[in-house]
């Protein structure tokens, strides 16, 4: 048989326009268990010990993360044909796009608290652990939500366009103060906490009790702003696909990378004036596809158009952004102050944490 007729023939039922399809549990089994070997294997092979990470690893890494997400766009082309490879592809693209916004957070976070850069690996990878765990549910919780009430569309249609609309006026320069966050106020208050920090742990001892370092602070605050973005892309996955199977995989393998994007791309927010804008855009296309798939309008965008909207945006947003950036340095204009990925900043809330603390030895 031909390849074309063999794929075409992978093709699976296709409900609403949406491609369906029965996943055994060994082949969940096997996605969940790749996903654990890839990242204790990126902690404990990669990442043993603690280190600066620098641009050039950095690069490398996000190349291959970025490989395996395409790759398992190819094991869905031909385990389960063109449309469930399409809707995949969309996902990630939709996901690894509003990540970037997530990125920017992260080096926020990491500034105001002055976490040595050697230690803000180990607190992303617990931060993408919990992720996994929080999306895992969120997407089973959506599909489920749509499958029992189809107004429910009407809901994440909308809030993804309110959304949209709050991204693409997202002021950049405005200063956040995450001592007033409720997660943080919440930790503090209930779990004892130390101000120094102990290596990448996040929990040592002193005086025989044991103590929360400011690591552990930091990484719930990471958990509970991953939660806000969670609730953004999850209705946008489910825009492009209702296959569990594959949101869920979309969303896996476009952050699992977010760790090595966060080094390559955590100090130049300010060349990337216009994503806010383009990731607006975005969102709001797939907010008004979401409200014309159901009644009474069921109107249904092929899956290709979809993907091809969102990269073509996404593209634009960037090299706008890049074009704007080269001109303001032509022209002698200051663009505004980039976010650094170092150890800028402290925290009074958490003692006043020294950033030149790149030299304690980790543990």
């Amino acid at each position: 048989m031909p390849i074309p007729s063999l794929l075409l023939a992978a093709d699976t039922a296709v409900g609403d326009n949406f491609v369906s399809f029965d996943v055994p549990l060994w082949v969940w089994v096997a996605l969940t268990g790749t996903i654990v070997v890839l990242l204790v294997a990126d902690l404990l092979l990669v990442h043993r010990t603690a280190h600066v990470i620098t641009i050039k690893e950095a690069s490398i890494e996000s190349a291959i993360w970025i490989s395996i997400g395409l790759l398992f766009g190819v094991v869905m082309l031909v385990w389960q044909g063109g449309s469930a490879s399409g809707e995949y592809y969309a996902g990630f693209l939709i996901e690894k796009s509003l990540s970037i916004d997530n990125v920017f957070v992260w080096a926020v976070i990491f500034s105001f608290f002055g976490v040595p850069r050697a230690y803000q690996f180990r607190v992303l990878f617990w931060g993408i652990f919990g992720a996994l765990v929080l999306r895992g549910i969120f997407i089973f919780a959506g599909v489920s939500l749509i499958e029992r009430f189809e107004w429910i569309l009407y809901i994440f249609g909308a809030f993804l366009l309110y959304t949209a609309a709050k991204i693409a006026r997202h002021d950049e320069d405005k200063e956040v103060d995450y001592n007033n966050n409720v997660a943080m106020r919440l930790v503090r208050r209930l779990v004892p906490t130390t101000t120094e920090y102990d290596g990448q742990k996040l929990f040592t001892r002193q005086n025989a009790k044991r103590l929360a370092t400011p690591l552990f602070a930091v990484l719930i605050l990471i958990e509970a702003t991953d939660v806000v973005f969670a609730v953004d892309s999850v209705p946008a996955v489910l825009a492009v696909s209702r296959e569990p199977f594959i949101v869920f995989a979309a969303n896996a393998f476009a952050i699992l990378g977010l760790r090595s994007l966060y080094f390559l791309l955590g100090g130049m927010q300010g060349k990337f004036r216009y994503l806010n804008v383009g990731l607006g855009v975005i969102l709001a296309f797939v907010g008004i596809k979401m409200l014309l798939i159901g009644d009474p309008f069921e109107v249904h965008l092929p899956t290709y158009i979809s993907l091809g909207v969102i990269a073509l945006v996404l593209c634009i947003a960037i090299a706008a952004s890049l074009r704007a950036d080269r001109r303001d340095r032509t022209t002698g204009i200051v663009p505004p102050p980039e976010l650094p990925v170092s150890d800028a900043g402290t925290s009074d809330e958490l003692g006043g944490v020294d950033p030149d603390r790149d030299s304690v030895d980790p543990r």
